[in-house]
């Protein structure tokens, strides 16, 4: 899960998505979001091949199918169990944790079995093989995560807080079990685990940097803005883009207003750590100014004002002011679009890497994170150079 603002305007008409009936295992597939990983783009549902870039190299997803050559057809449902709770294939080898079953552990039996259920019955067998990984040896070698999985993972089922109500322990259920929302929102160590995985840690949920996205904290955060967020992708003042963006469109969107509610009413319950963004006011560098006038103002308003519910403000908004940049930058260099929902159509804001070189980015993003009540660091060239050829290279590499 990643929420909050980010800088989007325009409008793309689209049709929107349909609402079909689901069984309780489709439901927790949506839940977890298991397309985003294991469909590729114009792929067969489930069938694998997404490629994710890690510090040891490059893995791709696997077929989840329920064909018996290249899928999971042959798992018995405690060959599934042990995949899902600890990471283990039926084959003996370790999975990477880039597949949450971290989280998805602190799902209970009845919830695993009605999950298999739905992956063995309801899904269409493809015969997709496989890719290996491009991690070299010895980095490939898989005997090291145990001694990781001994070290940070806990393979329990969720354990519902007495003291709690059920509303919220069924908001962490699904925030910490399905949902995942650990996996990016939350900091890595340096063996790259979670730093929490519990309300108990203070860390947990705080923001990370996670595959060129940071993902900002989700502590403290209105329940009205979640659920609206989570369901249509936007919210009085923000709106969600980049990945989020997949997630809501693919998954969130089609949770039961309940269990958006108990999301919601988790995620204000965390209390809010401090921030660290710097409350000296920046002077807006260059032609900043002209910049936002010439490119953003006819959308955001001279004043960063928005649009309420089309066009995110700027003016008090984290995702631009705040302690990251990377978010921003990487929105008006590449563009972003808004999800598309059953509730309305996708937004899109134009890319502007073609246009602007890297000082007229930096001076427009310094301009807008000292303006209007804002009070962040300014944004240099280099940074948006950085940047830039990061995300050029993401694209060549798909």
């Amino acid at each position: 899960m990643r929420l909050r603002n980010l800088l989007i305007g325009g409008l793309v008409m689209a049709g929107s998505a349909q609402a079909v009936p689901m069984s309780e295992g489709e439901y927790l597939a949506t839940a977890g979001d298991c397309s985003a990983c294991h469909t590729a783009p114009k792929g067969k549902p489930l069938a694998g091949g997404v490629r994710f870039t890690t510090p040891l190299g490059d893995i791709w997803s696997t077929n989840i199918t329920p064909d018996k050559q290249q899928g999971i057809g042959d798992y018995s449902f405690e060959d599934f169990d042990r995949a899902m709770r600890k990471g283990v294939a039926k084959d003996g080898h370790h999975l990477y944790p880039a597949m949450p079953y971290t989280a998805y552990a602190k799902m209970d039996p009845v919830q695993m079995r009605a999950l298999y259920d739905y992956l063995m019955q309801e899904v269409q067998p493809q015969p997709l093989a496989n890719r290996a990984s491009d991690i070299p040896w010895p980095l490939s070698m898989r005997w090291p995560l145990t001694v990781w999985n001994a070290l940070f993972h806990d393979s329990a089922v969720f354990r519902p807080d007495p003291q709690q109500r059920a509303e919220w322990n069924r908001g962490a259920w699904l925030v910490q079990g399905p949902g995942h929302c650990g996996s990016c929102h939350t900091p890595r160590g340096w063996a790259m685990q979670e730093k929490g995985e519990s309300a108990a840690d203070a860390a947990y949920l705080s923001g990370g940097e996670l595959a060129g996205w940071y993902a900002p904290s989700l502590r403290g955060l209105e329940p009205k803005t979640v659920v609206d967020l989570l369901k249509t992708g936007r919210s009085q003042h923000s709106a969600v883009a980049g990945p989020m963006a997949e997630v809501v469109t693919h998954s969130t969107q089609y949770l039961t207003q309940e269990d958006l509610q108990a999301i919601g009413a988790y995620l204000h319950a965390l209390p809010a750590l401090p921030s660290a963004v710097s409350r000296t006011a920046t002077t807006a560098a260059g032609n900043g100014k002209q910049s936002y006038r010439q490119y953003c103002a006819t959308c955001h308003g001279s004043n960063g004002e928005g649009v309420d519910r089309f066009v995110p403000a700027l003016a008090g908004n984290t995702a631009v002011a705040g302690e990251s940049s990377l978010n921003a930058i990487r929105v008006v260099l590449e563009g972003a679009h808004t999800p598309l929902t059953q509730q309305g159509l996708s937004q899109t804001m134009p890319a502007y890497a073609w246009t602007m070189d890297d000082k007229q980015v930096a001076d427009v993003m310094s301009y807008i994170r000292s303006s209007w009540g804002n009070q962040a660091a300014a944004v240099t060239p280099a940074k948006v150079k950085a940047i830039r050829q990061m995300t050029e290279k993401q694209q060549e590499g798909k």
